[in-house]
């Protein structure tokens, strides 16, 4: 490389994951240039990371940033998933575009300072709240924009084919800025039917879907082969979604693996949600509860697009959570009894893999990728995952996006 080579940002003694030398990171137009050892060049921002492990910017999946940080409303609320539904449909006919917005921006922002740099926010339409939700998410995805890439997908929460006016605001969202559609059939009067009328928008208005979807634990039935079904059928895989399918963590392993291999050859990816679907599962078992978590480790072995995600955050759904996905992936090990062997496969779940679930573009630390970037405060991914690393600083495009000193001792 000439010795005149001028970058606008320069990453000098990273270490990447997989790698044992140290090496430069250089970023020019948000693209990085180049990567290697003792890079020659000057560049307009130039940091030593001294030895630290970087990674590309984190991916979070699921999350609901309207109905989030909610607790102060209903602390009263506690139960499972009905419960849950019916505290915020109380709720959320009073939201307002700036309430929501609110909210939405204090959870966004302890996601982005925790490593997250793409996110897909699942928001409700319906008659109660109508597109205010929506609105509210548009102006985040502007706002936050040199921080993070913000992917709308509408979905209605608690049914769809009972009301046209439910349909109509989902078509009425798509043509004004909605990225993708969800839909959420175990609540529907005719779960079928809405399958087939959110099959037959997105093929209309050529967007992925994301579905909630099996959630609970009852293995005696399933919407989940009706989905790859009608994936196939729309030639849309590797173009849908689903997020909890909790009924995989209640059946026998010819089951799993009879499943893993619909799902793979559909094309249709899996979310696991760690936080709320051990939070609302196996409640009527008290102190047996199962897991209750899709073991998402499993379907990725054959071939099946995953994730660990968010989902809630200090709601009647989950009434905790920080943000943090290496927390969320660290509780999905533990929770799975997957050792330091598979530390690495846990970090693909909320970068590398749920990237490609999100059909995301340039993806990774590599030349000629998008310039996403976070240094953790630890040397070694195993010793990051496990021992739960806080992102020191985050690099969007190659601009600097936050900072979190590391920790000092005073003596």
């Amino acid at each position: 490389m000439p010795q005149n080579q001028i970058f606008d940002l320069l990453l000098r003694n990273t270490r990447l994951r997989g790698g044992q030398a140290l090496q430069d990171i250089a970023v020019r137009q948000g693209k990085i240039a180049a990567i290697g050892p003792a890079l020659a060049g000057t560049a307009v921002l130039e940091e030593d990371i001294g030895g630290r492990l970087v990674l590309p910017g984190l991916v979070d999946t699921h999350i609901h940033l309207d109905k989030s940080c909610l607790l102060c409303r209903c602390r009263d609320a506690g139960g499972g998933l009905k419960e849950a539904i019916a505290a915020v449909s109380r709720l959320k006919r009073d939201f307002t575009i700036e309430d929501v917005y609110e909210r939405g921006a204090r959870t966004l922002e302890r996601a982005i300072t925790q490593g997250t740099m793409h996110m897909r926010a699942h928001v409700e339409l319906d008659p109660l709240v109508g597109l205010r939700s929506f609105e509210a998410m548009k102006r985040l995805k502007r706002d936050y924009a040199f921080a993070i890439d913000l992917s709308i997908c509408v979905f209605p929460q608690e049914g769809m084919t009972h009301d046209p006016a439910v349909e109509q605001l989902l078509v009425q969202a798509l043509a004004e800025g909605a990225d993708l559609l969800g839909g959420c059939p175990y609540t529907d009067v005719d779960p079928s039917l809405q399958m087939k009328r959110i099959f037959a928008l997105a093929v209309a208005h050529d967007v992925d879907l994301d579905f909630h979807l099996d959630f609970d634990l009852d293995p005696s039935w399933s919407h989940l082969e009706e989905i790859c079904r009608r994936t196939v059928a729309a030639g849309w895989q590797g173009r849908v979604a689903v997020g909890h399918a909790t009924k995989l963590a209640a059946i026998d392993d010819a089951a799993l693996e009879r499943m893993t291999a619909i799902l793979a050859d559909a094309g249709v990816g899996v979310t696991a949600l760690p936080a709320t679907d051990l939070y609302l599962n196996g409640r009527d078992v008290n102190h047996r509860a199962p897991r209750g978590v899709a073991p998402v480790h499993r379907l990725a072995e054959g071939g099946v697009a995953v994730s660990v995600a968010t989902n809630n955050v200090l709601n009647p759904f989950t009434p905790f959570g920080d943000g943090s996905l290496i927390r969320m992936g660290n509780l999905y090990a533990n929770l799975m009894h997957l050792g330091p062997e598979s530390f690495g496969d846990c970090l693909d779940m909320i970068s590398t893999g749920a990237a490609r679930l999100m059909r995301i573009a340039d993806y990774g630390i590599a030349v000629g990728g998008q310039a996403d970037m976070i240094v953790l405060d630890a040397e070694d991914e195993a010793d990051a995952f496990g021992g739960l690393a806080a992102p020191l600083m985050g690099f969007k495009r190659g601009r600097k996006s936050f900072v979190r000193p590391a920790a000092m001792l005073v003596r």
